[in-house]
C-alpha cells in the first residue's frame, strides 16, 4: 500500500470486528503470525509492517517517522481500508505508538491491548536508550546494522526480548533488510532519533478520559520493560485489567502465542459496556 509518506507492506486476514496489530522496533508485522491465525477465525486483523527497522521496503527520504508521523501512518493506512474504529493491540514500541493513537484518535480507538512496552517516562526503556544514543552518532546504527549478518549477533541481541530462541528463519525476515539495506537504516535511525518520553508522558494524561475496556497483559519477567508500569498503566484508565503471563519476556507473541491469543479471545468476547 502506497501512503503520503511512502509504502507498507501489510496483511489483512479474517473478517468481522477489526483489530489493529502494531509491533515495535527490529521486527515487523511477522510478529502476530501466530496470534492472527487462530484469531482471524472471528476477527479481522490489520497487521502492518512500520518502518521501525524490520521493515523491506524503505519510506520516502524525507518521511516523518517521529511517533506522532508513524501514528499519522497508521491513521492513513486505516482510512485507506476504510475502517472507521479498532480494537488497537500494541507490544515494545509499538504500543507506544498505541498510547499516542489513543490520545489523538480517542474516538477511533474501540477498545486497546497494550502487552510489555514503553510506557510513562520509560520511552525509550534503560535497555534501549544505547541505540537511541548511538543515533546520533554517525555510522554506529549502520555497523550495527552490518553486525546483524552474523546468525550469533541476532541470536545475542534478541535475547534480551524473548525468552526462547526465535526461529532462525524468523529472525532472517526481521533484520535482513536492516542488515543490507542502507535506506532501512536510515529509516530506523530516524525512529531512534524521534524515541523520547514527552510522547508518552503527555498520552498518559489522556488516560483518564478513555472509558473504552483495556487490557494489559504483561510478561513479569522481562528484563527491559517493567511490571511496575503495567500496574500504573491499569491504574491510569478507568477500564483496566492486568493478566500476567509467565515464560516469557517482551515478545509474549513469540514466546506464548497461544497464552496471548486466549487472553484476547476472551477479553474481545467480552460485552463492551453500553453508553449512558
Amino acid at each position: 500500500m502506497r501512503l503520503s509518506d511512502g509504502p507498507i507492506q501489510y496483511y489483512d486476514v479474517g473478517s468481522g470486528e477489526p483489530i489493529l496489530f502494531v509491533h515495535g522496533a527490529f521486527v515487523n508485522g511477522g510478529l502476530w503470525r501466530n496470534v492472527c491465525k487462530p484469531l482471524s477465525r472471528d476477527f479481522r486483523c490489520l497487521v502492518p509492517t512500520l518502518p521501525l527497522g524490520g521493515h523491506q521496503i524503505a519510506m520516502d527520504p524525507d518521511a516523518d517517522l517521529t511517533p506522532k508521523g508513524l501514528v499519522g501512518l497508521l491513521t492513513e493506512f486505516l482510512d485507506e481500508l476504510g475502517v472507521d474504529r479498532v480494537t488497537l493491540v500494541g507490544n515494545d514500541t509499538g504500543g507506544a505508538l498505541c498510547q499516542v493513537f489513543l490520545a489523538e484518535h480517542p474516538d477511533r480507538v474501540e477498545r486497546l491491548v497494550l502487552t510489555n512496552c514503553d510506557a510513562f517516562d520509560n520511552f525509550p526503556p534503560l535497555a534501549a536508550r544505547p541505540f537511541t544514543l548511538a543515533a546520533r552518532i554517525p555510522g554506529l546504527v549502520e555497523l550495527f546494522a552490518f553486525a546483524l549478518r552474523s546468525d550469533r549477533i541476532r541470536r545475542l541481541a534478541f535475547k534480551i526480548l524473548a525468552k526462547h530462541p526465535i526461529h532462525p528463519q524468523t529472525l532472517s525476515t526481521y533484520v535482513e533488510s536492516l542488515s543490507n539495506n542502507t535506506d532501512v537504516q536510515r529509516d530506523l535511525r530516524k525512529v531512534l532519533l524521534g524515541v523520547s518520553s514527552r510522547y508518552t508522558t503527555e498520552a498518559a494524561k489522556t488516560f483518564s478520559a478513555f472509558d473504552g475496556p483495556v487490557l494489559i497483559v504483561w510478561a513479569p519477567e522481562d528484563p527491559v520493560f517493567p511490571l511496575e508500569d503495567a500496574e500504573k498503566l491499569v491504574e491510569s484508565f478507568p477500564n483496566a485489567q492486568l493478566r500476567q503471563v509467565q515464560n516469557s519476556y517482551a515478545f509474549i507473541a513469540e514466546d506464548q502465542p497461544e497464552r496471548l491469543t486466549k487472553l484476547l479471545s476472551e477479553f474481545l468476547e467480552a460485552p463492551l459496556p453500553t453508553s449512558s
